[in-house]
């Protein structure tokens, strides 16, 4: 259900609710078995004429395997349009959903926005009750499509790798670079003591979408950090980007399960390009914790979750991490208090930090 994925319904309990585009496929429910249940579905059929139906196979062997066995004529034969084989709508690169449109998609992220349209209901479903709705034009229980179909697995599967370049030594072979890529930001080593006021203070589950949108307009600036991380938090407040770049970065205040969503890097190193030095939550998601690490940027939790609301957007913050001990406290200096906060961190998760960085530790490594 809209708009996480942990809103979850029995299909019977939506069955009936008009559906105006189905979308199968991107790095998700999307493998030549999958992809066989589709077809095996959508044999003889044709998709509803109120809405679209879209597929994009996992990789190029999965649709390859499929078109030798004759089981890619039934998706075509049905109307469904096929897609690259890539992200594509899942992050909101073409087939963004009609304004206000219910959306069934096999993906596994649904957060507000990130189908490319704010207000679309974008709903995550099983290949089979995708078909079932792309058949009927709702939300209906595949069950009632009839006997589930036999699929058999190929005792061999076509393998071409014949489009990878195999690597090469040769010092003459360069990666040529247009001007909207650009060399990955290098981060210095974390200071003993971090001063700053609270950029943005945001409430339970920011996602990585919250934090760094998709869309075609975005996305196009994964390569480019300068430019992608004047999109941080855009959707939650427009004036992040320039109030974090006019006070030189300082800190975000988080509730809980901060960072939920998928694993992308950009909505940790986009932050730190802009100068956010600690993120300090009630809780984190595991991932973007990890993120946070990766790129330099400190993930404290409250030691008192109650103390989330005696911090303020604007408070100067002072935070001493000359030792990155567990405990922590935090020198509120706008509102003269002291906080205990918690910074749980390896030994090696301390090594990232001090050098500025996962990629930072490596290469002081190398040297």
């Amino acid at each position: 259900m809209p708009h996480s994925p942990d809103n979850v319904r029995p299909v019977s309990e939506m069955e009936g609710t008009p559906v105006d585009q189905v979308c199968i496929g991107s790095c998700t429910n999307s493998s030549l078995r999958d992809l066989k249940i589709v077809s095996a579905l959508l044999k003889n059929k044709k998709v509803h004429e109120n809405l679209n139906l879209t597929v994009s196979a996992g990789s190029r062997q999965v649709m390859e395997n499929l078109a030798a066995t004759g089981e890619l004529e039934p998706l075509l034969q049905s109307g469904a349009r096929i897609l690259e084989n890539s992200c594509g709508p899942c992050i909101g690169i073409g087939q963004a959903p009609n304004t206000g449109a219910v959306s069934l998609r096999t993906f596994n992220r649904n957060f507000k926005g990130r189908s490319g349209t704010q207000d679309a209901n974008i709903y995550l479903v099983s290949p089979e009750t995708a078909i079932a709705a792309a058949i009927t034009g709702k939300i209906t229980d595949p069950r009632k499509l009839g006997i589930f179909p036999e699929i058999n697995m190929p005792e061999k599967f076509i393998l071409n790798d014949t489009m990878f370049i195999p690597a090469t030594v040769n010092p003459n072979n360069k990666v040529i670079m247009g001007p909207n890529i650009v060399p990955l930001p290098q981060f210095q080593p974390a200071p003993p003591q971090l001063n700053g006021e609270v950029i943005l203070k945001v409430g339970d589950n920011i996602t990585t979408d919250d934090i760094l949108p998709g869309g075609t307009n975005i996305m196009s600036l994964r390569s480019n950090i300068p430019e992608i991380s004047k999109y941080t938090f855009c959707h939650i407040d427009k004036n992040f980007y320039q109030r974090a770049t006019q006070k030189q970065g300082g800190f975000i205040i988080g509730a809980e399960n901060y960072g939920q969503g998928s694993s992308r890097e950009h909505a940790a190193l986009a932050p730190k390009y802009i100068g956010i030095k600690a993120v300090i939550a009630k809780s984190f998601a595991r991932i973007h914790m990890a993120n946070l690490i990766n790129f330099g940027i400190l993930p404290i939790t409250f030691t008192n979750k109650q103390d989330y609301d005696n911090i303020n957007q604007d408070d100067l913050l002072e935070i001493e991490t000359n030792n990155l001990s567990e405990n922590l406290i935090l020198k509120n200096k706008t509102q003269k208090t002291e906080i205990k906060v918690n910074l749980n961190l390896s030994k090696q998760e301390k090594e990232q930090i001090k050098a500025g960085g996962k990629l930072a530790l490596i290469k002081n490594k190398q040297k």
